[in-house]
């Protein structure tokens, strides 16, 4: 052996990098091991792409909030403001899979110069969620007040100052602007009528500043130096908002303007709201907390390519066409699908089981399911624990269905139909909407409450056949001998997906000893 070769370690093969690599970007070439003038400009594109593609994908939960911020605001409903709609939401409001069946109230706080009191009405689902849709707490039926109607203090990230001892649940929010929604049911209302639920919220929400040292701080612990004494406040309502009938978007956009909108909501809320590996994402393409986001015309390009991949890729996670995903909610062949039980509202870990002995936890896979998140964000709004918990009697459970039993997506020319077995499993209704496949909001017909259901309002209540068995009809006109509330209508020129509610479900829909029918083309 040479004495040269005997101080030298052998070099595997795999550590290195060969002259010329064959990739899917084309051949990419390197002089011993150095990447060419023109091999590393084809690779920074490369990963401007994909920096702008998972910018894209990971980035849908907070830009849609601030689509509906600034949908609020176009529609002149500030923060603290509070949009309700009194006669329910129709199909002229563009809004990711809302529902036309309970009273929403909705609306934004700023929690910038300080946390806010939120009094909240009773016999409601609601929700506080930051500006990434992420979890800040329930209230209503789900929350510690169950239902009742709480006081809640809302504070944000900049504040450190006093705090009560008692008579608020203090909750945090990493950004300082936060959504509240509510819906608010009139099922047990007299002839369905939603005035009374309308008149409860109005009479029972309060939003108002907290004012340090008064209710919840007590004059022995402003004497022993634990906090200051401060003067009592009167709790004082929102200015209301009616919301039904009126025209407006809410809806993100799926071109470049996703990105300026991403760098608005970087812009507006503190560096420290984003996790810095998501940040980092964001940063690759020049959206950085208080600097101007200026793509050349080489990064737009790029930019406009990666918004096209990220929104057909988003788009296809958020229609359930990955079987493989795992997201069929049946077994066998079935259409009925739900992004959320394989990672929960979380999206890393499938919602506990809930067993006579008591919760059980799926074990922590320590990973969150991506696919999941991008898949829920683009087809709907908002996140809570309630949405897919295995608990019966609480909440709301949701099923979609995007396809026949063919595989082929709902033609809005063509006449379908779906039969519901007896004992549907809500304990307080159940509901069909359908929803336009472009826009994911209710489908614009002159049936401007495209839903069918169990309640008699805003529509007639679907009928029950003599077995008991339920059908509901789709189709661009109403089949002869079919009841107005058994037809929901479509739109010929329009394709469309449907999602099943069912408030307060009952353990048949758990245990799928009850099944939803296939929703099958009538010929």
């Amino acid at each position: 052996m040479p004495a040269n070769d005997a101080t030298k370690t052998p070099v595997p093969q795999a550590i290195t990098t060969p002259s010329s690599v064959e990739t899917g970007i084309g051949a990419l070439e390197f002089t011993d091991g150095y990447p060419t003038t023109e091999t590393a400009k084809t690779l920074g594109d490369h990963l401007d792409y994909v920096h702008g593609l998972e910018a894209f994908m990971n980035s849908i939960s907070g830009v849609s909030v601030y689509a509906i911020r600034q949908g609020f605001l176009d529609a002149g409903v500030m923060d603290g403001d509070v949009f309700v709609w009194s006669g329910l939401m129709d199909s002229r409001t563009l809004a990711l899979t809302a529902n036309a069946d309970t009273v929403y109230f909705w609306g934004f706080v700023d929690l910038s110069q300080g946390p806010l009191v939120v009094e909240t009405p009773s016999d409601t689902l609601g929700l506080f969620n930051d500006m990434w849709f992420r979890w800040i707490s329930d209230f209503g039926l789900p929350g510690v007040d169950r239902g009742q109607g709480g006081t809640y203090l809302l504070v944000g990230p900049s504040y450190d100052g006093p705090l009560p001892e008692d008579g608020f649940n203090v909750r945090h929010s990493r950004t300082n602007h936060l959504t509240i929604i509510g819906r608010a049911f009139i099922n047990e209302n007299p002839g369905m009528d939603p005035a009374p639920t309308v008149d409860r919220i109005k009479a029972q929400l309060k939003i108002y500043p907290y004012a340090p040292g008064g209710v919840g701080s007590s004059i022995g612990a402003f004497l022993t130096g634990k906090g200051p004494l401060g003067q009592l406040t009167s709790s004082a309502s929102p200015r209301f908002v009616e919301g039904t009938g009126l025209a407006m978007n809410t809806v993100p956009p799926n071109d470049f303007g996703h990105y300026e909108m991403l760098d608005a909501l970087v812009q507006l809320e503190p560096a420290e709201a984003l996790d810095t590996e998501l940040a980092g994402q964001f940063a690759a393409i020049g959206i950085v907390k208080d600097e101007k986001f200026a793509p050349d015309a080489r990064l737009r390009a790029i930019l406009d390519e990666a918004v096209s991949v990220g929104n057909a890729a988003s788009r296809t996670l958020g229609m359930g066409a990955h079987p493989s995903e795992g997201y069929r909610f049946y077994d066998g062949d079935t259409a009925w699908w739900n992004m959320l039980f394989v990672g929960g509202f979380e999206f890393t870990n499938p919602p506990p089981e809930v067993t006579p002995d008591g919760i059980k936890p799926y074990p922590n896979k320590g990973a969150r399911q991506l696919h999941s998140r991008t898949s829920m964000f683009y087809t709907a709004t908002a996140i809570t624990p309630a949405m897919c918990m295995r608990l019966t009697n609480v909440g709301s459970q949701y099923l979609i269905a995007n396809v026949d039993p063919n595989g082929e997506p709902y033609d809005g020319a063509k006449t379908y139909r779906v039969r519901l077995p007896k004992d549907i499993p809500a304990a307080r209704f159940w509901s069909f909407t359908v929803y336009d496949n472009q826009t994911r909001s209710m489908l614009q017909t002159p049936q401007l409450y495209p839903r069918a259901g169990s309640q008699s309002y805003p529509s007639p209540a679907a009928e029950a056949d003599p077995d008991g068995s339920t059908v509901v009809y789709f189709s661009p006109t109403q089949p002869d001998g079919i009841a107005p509330g058994n037809w929901i209508q479509t739109d010929p020129d329009r394709g469309w997906f449907v999602v099943l509610r069912l408030y307060s479900p009952l353990q048949p829909f758990f245990d799928k000893t009850w099944r939803a029918g296939e929703i099958e083309p009538v010929h």
